[in-house]
């Protein structure tokens, strides 16, 4: 989401390649077609793919201090993923972080962050336990104690895929303990409340939907970023309670997608209601497509790529790449009204890595020069790289075939 919002919201908010390494313990669903759109579009190599990914992991992870990376160790077994431009520590980006390494088998750095989370982020006692604060500064101070809940669903699927690929461990490396826990927690606070001060639960049990922020009134809509339904699927399957709860949450989420999408140009809003229609909470223009609402399409095309479980996702893709066609591809901006109506005058290299994402779930004619514009595009350096930098990190895996499910070798 877009974190300055919760800067404003006081008191609710204090602050606001084909191939990879075998893994050794389980592996990536072989009955799932991964495909690699660099290859099968741009006729690109298998090795030539791999050799990309690792050259942006490593800018990314392990690139210049100033300049490159957004991986930072920390001590002799800690590291944090820094948003550059302000200067701080995202439930986000760590949740990130660790996914892309979780998908690449990169497992210190896995841990090393997992533990800076575990350690600085995640609640211990009260109303928040087992909730992580959505900000910090890098020094491992909480700077905002509440929650944005994109930061624990990503964080419980890199978990349980760690968990997969890797077996678990003692303490905190006791990764599908770790997921198990923050499951519990989103559906384990108190249902619902006005009362800013209330933690409430990351999940709606009645709309069955996951919650903006999980306190106050923040928790009386969602964001459609937010909604991950191939995640809540595996959650059914991984969870060793409320099996059923996340099997329909997945459901629901889909139909969400479907009242949320703006008919003709497919765009999303930043924050709905439990219904689809938009609303700007914090009347921040939150109503419209704004920096969250790169992400949505990504989700939707992972989500067809991993169940398939309706063709909506391939219809609702077309209609937002015709849309940036329309638009121009060297000319759409990063900022819309749902109906089109353009807000800004800037572009962003994260929603061109979302919308080469999109072409997983599209049959437009020209998805190939999509893929090309994330083919060609350097890793951003500066003060931008932390988002756009994790979210075309995040479009490299999926469209080269290297975003997997990996489950546990007794399943």
């Amino acid at each position: 989401m877009d974190k300055s919002i919760l800067l404003v919201y006081a008191p609710v908010m204090i602050i606001l390649l084909y191939c990879l390494p075998c893994c050794t313990t389980g592996s990536g669903t072989d009955s799932i077609n991964y495909p690699n759109l660099f290859v099968e579009l741009l006729d690109k190599s298998p090795a030539e793919v791999e050799a990309r990914i690792q050259k942006d992991f490593n800018q990314l992870f392990y690139g210049d201090d100033e300049t490159e990376r957004v991986y930072y160790p920390a001590g002799e077994d800690m590291a944090y993923i820094e948003d550059i431009l302000h200067k701080d520590v995202r439930s986000e980006g760590m949740s990130y972080g660790m996914m892309i390494a979780v998908q690449l088998d990169k497992k210190e750095e896995f841990d090393r962050l997992w533990k800076w989370s575990k350690t600085y982020m995640q609640h211990k006692k009260g109303q928040r336990k087992h909730f992580f604060a959505w900000n910090a500064a890098t020094d491992g101070t909480i700077r905002d104690p509440n929650s944005a809940s994109d930061g624990e669903e990503w964080i419980v699927m890199a978990l349980f895929f760690a968990s997969a690929r890797w077996g678990d461990g003692e303490g905190i490396f006791n990764y599908q303990a770790e997921a198990q826990a923050i499951l519990d927690a989103m559906l384990n606070k108190v249902e619902s409340s006005d009362n800013d001060t209330t933690v409430t639960n990351m999940f709606n049990k009645t709309e069955k939907q996951v919650v903006f922020v999980p306190v106050g009134n923040a928790d009386d809509f969602t964001d459609p970023s937010y909604h991950v339904p191939h995640f809540y699927e595996l959650w059914a399957r991984r969870a060793d309670k409320n099996a059923d709860f996340w099997k329909e949450a997945a459901s629901v989420s889909r139909m969400f997608l479907k009242k949320a999408a703006h008919p003709e140009t497919g765009l999303t809003p930043d924050y709905a209601n439990f219904d689809g229609t938009p609303t700007d909470f914090f009347n921040g223009g939150h109503d419209d497509f704004r920096f969250d609402a790169f992400r949505t399409a990504m989700n939707i095309a992972v989500d067809y790529i991993w169940f398939g479980r309706d063709e909506w996702a391939v219809e609702q893709n077309n209609r937002l790449l015709n849309f940036f066609t329309s638009e121009g591809l060297d000319e759409y901006v990063n900022q819309y009204t749902l109906d089109g109506k353009r807000l800004s005058s800037d572009r962003s290299a994260g929603l061109e890595a979302m919308n080469a994402a999109a072409c997983l779930a599209s049959t437009v004619d020209n998805r190939k020069d999509f893929v090309q514009v994330l083919w060609d595009m350097p890793v951003p350096t500066g003060r931008y790289r932390y988002y756009d930098g994790l979210l075309g990190m995040l479009a490299m895996l999926q469209l080269s075939g290297n975003f997997q499910i990996y489950e546990p070798v007794n399943q």
